[in-house]
């Protein structure tokens, strides 16, 4: 498959894993890119730089194909050194990054300098559209079906897509409720030029995560997550276990919460420990609406080659429609 996205980001297929926190290390993004995609390793997942730059070593021992770094910006009383993380991932020999959360522009020179491609994720037009100004390549944007952080606008990919990739001249990533290659090929027809995918990516065989969970969001629906956050105008989508419940019911009691009353339940480090042991009510679990789209639990390579066969197949019996 040919876009401006594989054409820029020198791999075969236009599939972008997602960079999730605790899940995208070594194993899962080396078998994403050994597959035709692009791969992600995600830098705060790491706790130190240093951490940061071994794991990249690691990645490269796994495959020869390019693989991205994902670097979140995101507010914070006690921010991680994100300059050093910067600078491990420039001195790594990367060239593909995938920046999140807060305007990247203070960092894009350097990156840019270095030769690194970046590509941008967002939830808004508008903040597509501040992107492409700042010089990034890509901008990958995100519909409410997300996992993880969909914005406050709540628009879904079907109007967000198009209404990216109708302003902007950069290419776009479709993002958020993609699972196979029904969606592949939606996004393709909205005029997106790839897909990034994350929770879909959780759920096959090289995921870091406990088979209990991944299992748990196989047998999950399209009606099996929640919204949360949303009373702290940070909003969330996660998988509706036990810990989202109570959560979402503290939020909503008479005169609401601050996110203290609510940390203990939500703390990174309960989450990553649910991941590992399979308890899926000990902590937050991030998924997107697409887990009702979920049934099996395959290889990176068995899920990347399915989805462009039936991306294939699909907008062939849509062009037929119209023979």
């Amino acid at each position: 498959m040919k876009t401006r996205v594989t054409e820029i980001l020198g791999i075969r297929y236009p599939i972008i894993q997602g960079g999730m926190q605790w899940v995208g290390v070594a194993e899962l993004a080396s078998a994403v890119s050994n597959a035709g995609g692009l791969g992600i390793l995600t830098a705060l997942t790491q706790p130190t730089p240093e951490d940061l730059a071994r794991e990249i070593a690691r990645a490269k021992t796994m495959t020869d194909r390019p693989i991205g770094v994902n670097l979140t910006i995101l507010p914070s009383v006690k921010p991680p050194p994100y300059a050093e993380y910067l600078d491990a991932i420039v001195a790594s020999g990367v060239r593909i990054v995938e920046t999140a959360g807060n305007s990247p522009k203070e960092f894009i020179g350097r990156f840019k300098a270095a030769g690194l491609t970046v590509i941008h994720k967002c939830t808004t037009v508008r903040h597509a559209i501040s992107a492409e100004k700042a010089g990034v390549y890509i901008v990958s944007i995100d519909g409410l079906e997300c996992a993880g952080h969909p914005g406050e606008d709540d628009v879904g990919g079907l109007v967000l897509i198009p209404a990216a990739a109708r302003v902007l001249k950069i290419p776009v990533v479709a993002s958020g409720g993609i699972a196979d290659g029904r969606g592949f090929a939606g996004a393709l027809a909205l005029g997106a030029e790839g897909v990034n995918m994350g929770t879909r990516f959780c759920v096959t065989q090289e995921a870091p995560i406990h088979h209990d969970i991944k299992q748990a969001l196989v047998n999950g629906t399209e009606r099996d997550t929640a919204l949360i956050f949303r009373t702290l105008k940070n909003t969330a989508r996660v998988f509706n276990n036990a810990i989202a419940r109570e959560v979402r019911a503290t939020e909503n009691r008479p005169g609401g919460c601050t996110f203290e009353d609510i940390r203990p339940l939500v703390v990174g480090s309960r989450g990553r420990q649910a991941l590992k042991s399979g308890q899926v009510d000990d902590g937050i679990v991030t998924a997107g609406q697409c887990i009702g789209l979920i049934d099996d639990i395959p290889t990176c390579a068995e899920l990347i080659e399915r989805m462009v066969a039936e991306c294939r197949e699909r907008l062939a019996a849509a062009s037929r429609s119209f023979a």
